[in-house]
């Protein structure tokens, strides 16, 4: 009972840890879709410190650093 008790605990405290510090994704883009991916220093978004362009024959371009402070953007071709 005590080890079934305990497990559930260090279960819940993982899950927790997981989704509180994971990191933002962007989400993938879509076919006949040109994207571009932002990414900030920060929370504030005044410094951009990478970005990612994906165009509509699947091309990527990226350059700088990945955060979990992103804007996504989409376009169809």
């Amino acid at each position: 009972m005590i080890r079934r008790l305990l497990l559930a605990t260090v279960l819940a405290l993982a899950a927790i840890t997981t989704v509180t510090t994971g990191t933002a994704q962007a989400r993938a883009c879509k076919f006949g879709y040109a994207c571009a991916t932002i990414y900030y220093s920060d929370s504030t978004r005044t410094t951009v410190v990478g970005e990612k362009y994906e165009d509509c024959d699947g091309a990527v371009d990226m350059w700088g650093v990945r955060s979990g402070y992103l804007d996504f953007y989409e376009s169809p071709c």
